[in-house]
C-alpha cells in the first residue's frame, strides 16, 4: 500500500500494523468536516432555492437534515479493521508429532 505525506515523499506500508491512532482521528474529523461543510451548502441551496425550484429545495432541506447524522456515524465507526495477511503469506508446514514406536523398553521407562 502506497501513502503520500505532507512533503509529498512516498511512504509504503510494508506490515499489517495498522494506522497510527493520530492518522485514524485526523482522517475521521476530516471526513466529519467535509459532511458538516456539505451540510451547510445543502441548507444555504435550501434558503436559495425555496421561492426558485421548491422541489429541489426541499429535497436540499431533507438532505442539510440528515446529514448530521450520517457524519456522526462515520465519525465513530472506529478505527480500521486489521488488513488481512498478503496474498503470498504460506503458513508453516505442520510437523508430525514424534509416534512411540521406536522407545525400547528398558527398566527405566515403565
Amino acid at each position: 500500500m502506497e501513502r503520500k505525506r505532507r512533503n509529498k515523499t512516498q511512504v509504503f506500508r510494508i506490515t499489517g500494523a495498522r494506522l497510527g491512532l493520530d492518522e485514524d482521528v485526523r482522517g475521521r474529523q476530516r471526513r466529519y468536516v467535509m459532511s458538516m461543510v456539505i451540510r451547510t451548502l445543502s441548507v444555504l441551496a435550501t434558503v436559495i432555492l425555496w421561492n426558485v425550484e421548491r422541489h429541489v429545495a426541499i429535497v436540499t432541506l431533507i438532505a442539510g437534515g440528515l446529514l448530521p447524522y450520517v457524519a456522526v456515524v462515520i465519525a465513530n465507526a472506529g478505527r480500521e479493521s486489521t488488513p488481512s495477511l498478503p496474498s503470498n503469506f504460506m503458513p508453516s508446514p505442520v510437523r508430525p508429532a514424534l509416534d512411540s514406536g521406536n522407545l525400547k523398553k528398558t527398566s527405566d521407562q515403565s
